[in-house]
């Protein structure tokens, strides 16, 4: 959540702020700002909603400055207005900030510097560093910020510029992500990687403490005690096109028919010339996963929903008991964690404040992490005892698509290996499910290649103002993800149960105006499942079922039927969840929403 774009050299800063913001809208926000500093001042421009009303105050009277800062802002601190967008600036207007994170501290810091002269004129706890830093400034900006951080509490991305330095940017992290772009006669400063992809393709991440002087030519690191860093840049192999919609209408109708390359390049190199999977990214001996006696898989949201298929995958075929734990939760129960426990954290960015937290927690008890990831570099990374990389490439739409079919074929992949050394499957078994697992991205090309079914569908089903979704086995956690996906795009209330839980109290719901979603594929529990669809009928209820491929007898039970190809069931949850986000997608677009940036939420939330 939030964007932070910085950029020093000849070009007019201007331009490449905005579109640098503009390659990190996906992130979620409510206004936006740049800075820029030239001829002895620096001029803020801030305007609240969509970056095109910023872009249109800009162009009215563009600035020809070559430095400046630029911020999406997603509110936390102060309601979302032009007073509270950054960037914040002290009394003289001579310091501008852009930050992400949270100061925890700001209440206390804006008693003492009110007390001594100061004057607000936001909400934020950001503007509470700008005037720190003209409190403390006193000739040497990259020295003011080194004090000014040492006084904060929280996490925090920040930029920072100052008129009397009109070619320096200084930036600075804790516990939020921070890159600097390293260009030819030109630098740049960002939250995330599309941001500077226009210019280069060199990056350096910021670790945790680190302060980076950046001017045109050169780029300094300094870490929290002033000792230099010698940093190691990192290339980056994806352009610019695979940030792009390629011809798609929006980003995530894009993202969901790149699945079955994601799923591939997930699944390759995976099995060895003697038919074993390879894992050595785990880090742990044969010996380690024998002796691991449970696994807490933490995760939220879209990836949280991957850990519950990843539970019954890990119990099924490696018999170890798991338990999913809501990442915001699992460090706040005194979990059950040593030195036998594998801890699993699953986070598309690599950034999500609170999988971080748990991760830390887990380690200092004892455990194993393994972190399941798509981004390269990311915090989870350094922090984890191995990575799981899923290879979906960047996704720009907030609402998870590809990046959750490829947590699951990463966790398929480390639920076999666990199995595999723990002789719970012989290498026939697990032969057997990879040979099936290869086919599951033809599959997914196979219900991509006709959108028929789900978009007359979605067309009936458009104006309803809530939606229940069902599931047994392995089609609870495919059912939580399609409610989910509906709610967060198109606004529509749905819940996701389990199947059996609807005499429990849900069944209540049930009108002839609420379409209950059902995933029917083949499993042992499929005439379970057709009872629960005969008991929600019998109250009224129009039902949209999920089912396997010449299943021609779900048709009667069903108003609508979306298809997926058959595989065997602990490997239907990715086949099963594709209609679903397909569902989700178009109702979102029949009802005229913002599929790619919903409202109030962000991609990464790297704060708690």
């Amino acid at each position: 959540m939030c964007g932070i774009v910085g950029y020093v050299g000849p070009k007019r800063a201007s331009d490449i702020l905005l579109a640098g913001l503009a390659s990190l809208e996906y992130r979620g926000y409510d206004s936006a700002g740049i800075a820029i500093a030239e001829e002895g001042r620096v001029d803020v421009t801030r305007r609240v909603g969509k970056l095109a009303n910023l872009s249109a105050a800009v162009a009215a009277d563009p600035p020809a400055g070559v430095i400046g800062i630029g911020h999406t802002r997603w509110a936390t601190h102060g309601r979302p207005n032009e007073e509270n967008a950054h960037p914040h600036t002290d009394c003289a207007g001579r310091i501008a900030v852009v930050h992400n994170g949270i100061i925890e501290n700001y209440l206390e810091l804006r008693e003492e510097l009110v007390a001594a002269g100061h004057t607000f004129r936001s909400e934020t706890d950001t503007e509470t560093i700008a005037h720190l830093l003209e409190s403390l400034y006193e000739g040497d900006l990259t020295a003011a910020v080194a004090a000014a951080l040492r006084r904060l509490h929280g996490s925090y991305a920040i930029a920072v510029l100052h008129a009397d330095h009109p070619g320096t940017i200084v930036a600075a992290r804790l516990d939020s992500p921070l890159i600097i772009g390293v260009g030819e006669g030109e630098n740049l400063v960002a939250s995330d990687i599309p941001a500077v992809l226009r210019h280069t393709r060199e990056i350096l991440v910021l670790e945790d403490g680190e302060v980076a002087t950046v001017d045109a030519n050169s780029v300094t690191v300094v870490d929290r005690d002033g000792a230099p860093v010698v940093s190691e840049r990192m290339h980056i192999e994806w352009d610019l096109d695979a940030a792009e919609k390629g011809g798609y209408e929006d980003f995530m109708l894009k993202e969901i028919h790149e699945q079955p390359r994601a799923l591939r390049e997930t699944l390759r190199g995976r099995v060895g010339d003697d038919g074993l999977i390879q894992l050595s990214e785990l880090d742990m001996t044969d010996e380690q996963v024998r002796s691991i006696d449970r696994v807490f898989i933490t995760a939220c949201g879209t990836s949280f929903h991957a850990g519950l298929v990843a539970k019954t995958l890990i119990e099924t075929w490696a018999r170890i008991p798991v338990e999913v734990v809501v990442s915001s939760e699992f460090r706040y129960r005194d979990p059950l964690v040593d030195d036998r426990t594998l801890v699993v954290a699953i986070t598309q960015s690599g950034e999500t404040a609170d999988t971080l937290a748990g991760v830390r927690e887990a380690r200092q008890r004892g455990g194993k992490v393994i972190a399941i990831t798509n981004v390269v570099g990311s915090r989870v990374t350094r922090e984890s005892d191995g990575v799981i990389y899923t290879h979906a490439g960047p996704e720009i739409g907030v609402a998870a698509t590809k990046t959750f079919t490829a947590q699951i074929a990463a966790l398929y992949v480390l639920a076999l290996y666990l199995a595999q050394t723990r002789g719970t499957l012989d290498r026939e078994q697990i032969g057997g499910i990879w040979a099936h697992l290869q086919d599951v991205p033809g599959h997914v090309e196979t219900i991509l290649s006709d959108l028929s079914a789900v978009q007359e569908c979605a067309a009936v089903y458009k104006d309803r103002y809530s939606s229940l979704f069902l599931g047994r086995g392995i089609g609870v956690p495919v059912a939580m993800e399609g409610a989910l996906k509906l709610k967060e795009i198109s606004y529509i209330h749905a819940e996701a149960y389990a199947a059996g839980e609807m005499k429990h109290g849900p069944i209540a719901l049930i009108t002839s105006e609420v379409p209950v979603v059902v995933v029917a594929t083949a499993s042992d529990t499929y005439e379970k499942v057709v009872s629960n669809i005969q008991e929600v009928r019998a109250r009224g209820a129009e039902v949209i079922s999920v089912a396997t491929q010449d299943d021609h007898d779900i048709a009667k039970h069903s108003e609508h039927v979306l298809y997926v190809p058959e595989v065997p069931e602990l490997l239907s949850a990715i086949l099963a969840v594709v209609p679903l986000q397909l569902l989700a997608y178009y109702i979102a677009k029949y009802r005229g929403c913002n599929v790619d940036q919903p409202r109030n939420l962000a991609k990464s939330v790297t704060v708690e």
